[in-house]
């Protein structure tokens, strides 16, 4: 089929991260699928077919995972992923990729066996081009070379991937979603159903026109496709994708409306990956923006104070008390946003690409002409959230009172390191050392002041989160 890379069954061995989980919660793997099939309708000989639109290192793996433990079931299911053609993999990641393969027996043999370790002989030598949908055909995803994935199956033609779809998975960096999601609202428009789609971006535009407005990624995908948001989930939590797919214990929300999300929170969960469900889809979803905005910060800091644990700490104080500033502008109850918020941002900080990207910039490795999409690491969501939180903090109508001038003021003149990281990665007008500068000021808040102030006024702005 033309624009297909169809990854052959294996059903000799196990799959790469372990055996299937068989049992979870009382429910074998088979009877979730089963349960969910009959929500969506899916009658016998009428596989689900669940898509995967973009492969970056979270959309490949939460791909992967759904394909190790519901692949072996395919008169019931199948599972593929999009991503675009094209991309060349260069020599470097070539010789690294062949290292990878060698240092682990199960891999080497699988391509062995599959007659497919050839041409990752060739690719080292430089005597072929790899491409990033061929590798990931392989269980290689281009942003993660280092930990293999399943076989997938690769579909680099977006109407063949998506026209059928019953489940969608967004894993499209939240610069991308809109674009992509308008192209797909083409294919569906002689669709007699909708499918349901759970969003993994983490990102906001900021929209001021006719109010000051955030619109994420899942309303991104309403606006473009006509599904309604209550057939539209965000799945998000304080995790790495290697070390979800390594196995590594964690948990993760999916939010949205009650129509889907307790079963498909119990569709998704795993004995090393347990999935909560809440019903505050947008808020949940600004968050994980937000936090991806205060790691690029801390990797600066890191880099710069050569991995000073009080510095970090300095830093780690003055950030949160701006974050629980925001959320008390965002949510009415933000109190309940606390823990998860501090997680994502904690993992997000120790090893996160946004803290990566903050790193690699003050060493000078990495610079601001190069873009936010880096080679190996995919796109950094945190520059354009840093752009975005700025400009909508920056308005006038959303005005607060300046705790000693006692005078409106913008939001963002609370939120000194807000301002510098836009001064740094947008405006461009100052070095990454100003981030120093902004924590060390004596004139700063003690980070307890900003978090009364949050507490003790009323800053709530319902039109922030508003659809419309």
């Amino acid at each position: 089929m033309v624009g297909t890379i169809e990854a052959p069954v294996d059903t000799t061995t196990t799959y790469i991260n372990g055996s299937l989980p068989h049992h979870t919660n009382g429910a074998t793997v088979e009877e979730k699928l089963d349960e969910l099939r009959a929500l969506l309708g899916k009658t016998d000989g009428n596989p689900l077919k669940i898509v995967g639109v973009g492969a970056g290192a979270w959309g490949s793996v939460f791909c992967a995972l759904l394909q190790d433990a519901y692949g072996h079931l395919r008169d019931k299911v199948q599972i593929r992923i999009w991503r675009r053609p094209g991309r060349a993999v260069d020599r470097a990641t070539a010789e690294h990729l062949f290292e990878v393969i060698n240092s682990r027996e199960d891999v080497l043999r699988r391509l062995i066996r599959r007659c497919a370790y050839l041409k990752y002989v060739e690719g080292r030598l430089g005597d072929r081009t790899l491409y990033a949908d061929e590798i990931l055909r392989d269980g290689f995803c281009l942003n993660m070379i280092d930990t293999p994935l399943c076989p997938l199956k690769v579909v680099t033609n977006l109407q063949e991937a998506v026209w059928d779809a019953d489940l969608v998975i967004n894993g499209l960096p939240s610069t991308e979603t809109r674009e992509v999601f308008e192209e797909i609202s083409k294919y569906w428009k002689e669709r007699i159903g909708q499918p349901v789609i759970i969003s993994l971006a983490k990102g906001i535009e900021a929209s001021l026109d006719p109010v000051p407005r955030i619109i994420t990624p899942t309303q991104m995908i309403s606006n473009a496709t006509g599904i309604p948001i209550e057939d539209i989930l965000y799945l998000g939590g304080p995790n790495i994708a290697s070390e979800i797919y390594n196995k590594e214990y964690a948990n993760a929300r999916i939010c949205g409306s009650d129509k889907w999300r307790k079963h498909l929170a119990k569709f998704l969960r795993q004995p090393h990956f347990i999935v909560w469900d809440n019903g505050d889809l947008i808020t949940h979803e600004v968050m994980g923006g937000l936090k991806n905005v205060y790691a690029i910060g801390a990797g600066m800091v890191a880099a710069l104070t050569n991995e000073s644990a009080t510095s970090k700490s300095v830093y780690f104080a003055l950030c949160t008390s701006e974050m629980i500033y925001i959320t008390h502008l965002l949510a009415e109850e933000p109190e309940k946003l606390a823990g998860p918020l501090l997680a994502d941002t904690y993992v997000t900080l120790l090893k996160g690409r946004n803290a990566w990207y903050g790193h690699k910039l003050a060493k000078g490795e990495l610079s601001l002409e190069m873009g936010d999409s880096i080679k190996g690491k995919g796109t950094i969501q945190g520059v354009s959230a840093v752009n975005a939180f700025y400009e909508l903090l920056s308005q006038d109508s959303l005005s607060v009172i300046h705790p000693e001038a006692k005078k409106p003021v913008a939001p963002v003149e609370l939120c000194p390191i807000l301002k510098t990281l836009h001064k740094i990665l947008i405006k461009r007008e100052l070095s990454t050392e100003a981030i120093l500068q902004a924590i060390r000021d004596e004139s700063m808040y003690d980070p307890r002041e900003r978090i009364e102030i949050a507490q003790s006024h009323s800053l709530y702005r319902p039109t922030l989160l508003c659809p419309h």
